[in-house]
């Protein structure tokens, strides 16, 4: 386990700097998404909020709900908005961008609370039902939500896995 709260964080927000771009080409690869530029840049907007938040499900699943845990969270988020601010953001403000995350957070974070314990099973669907309204609309297919769903959870058990071995790049 990467013991420092925020050696951890930071090691997370490198293992999602390495991996977000490549899953997302799955999904793109795919041919699932809604066709043209924009509606490819809004999905691509919409999976980063998903593949953060696989992370953070990650770091939890890793090292439990307490003091430590939330610590290495926050030192996630503070390195990846380093890396935006760094960035180009495809001309979108950093504050419109965090108040997205923000949003998809607590909209994905109420689903992995749905049905506690019983509800774990489904998950997975769940979120990437959310992830494909949002990136997709009303209409996406089962196939795209399969697709989102089996990445993200993917990417958050490579993330506690990273983690608890203390891998992560």
């Amino acid at each position: 386990m990467i013991q420092d709260p925020t050696a951890r964080g930071e090691a997370l927000a490198r293992f999602f700097a390495s991996l977000e771009a490549s899953l997302f080409a799955h999904l793109e690869e795919s041919g699932l998404l809604p066709a043209g530029e924009a509606a490819a840049a809004h999905a691509r907007r919409e999976w980063e909020c998903l593949a953060l938040y696989a992370c953070v499900r990650g770091l939890v699943a890793a090292g439990g709900f307490n003091r430590e845990t939330a610590a290495a969270v926050d030192a996630l988020h503070a390195a990846v908005l380093a890396s935006w601010r760094a960035t180009d953001s495809a001309g979108e403000p950093l504050a419109a961008r965090s108040a997205r995350v923000a949003e998809r957070y607590a909209e994905y974070g109420a689903i992995g609370a749905e049905g506690g314990a019983a509800g774990a099973a489904s998950v997975a669907r769940r979120l990437g039902e959310a992830w494909a309204r949002h990136a997709a609309g009303p209409g996406a297919s089962d196939d795209l939500v399969e697709l989102a769903g089996a990445l993200h959870e993917a990417l958050a058990e490579g993330a506690a896995e990273a983690v608890r071995r203390g891998t992560a790049p």
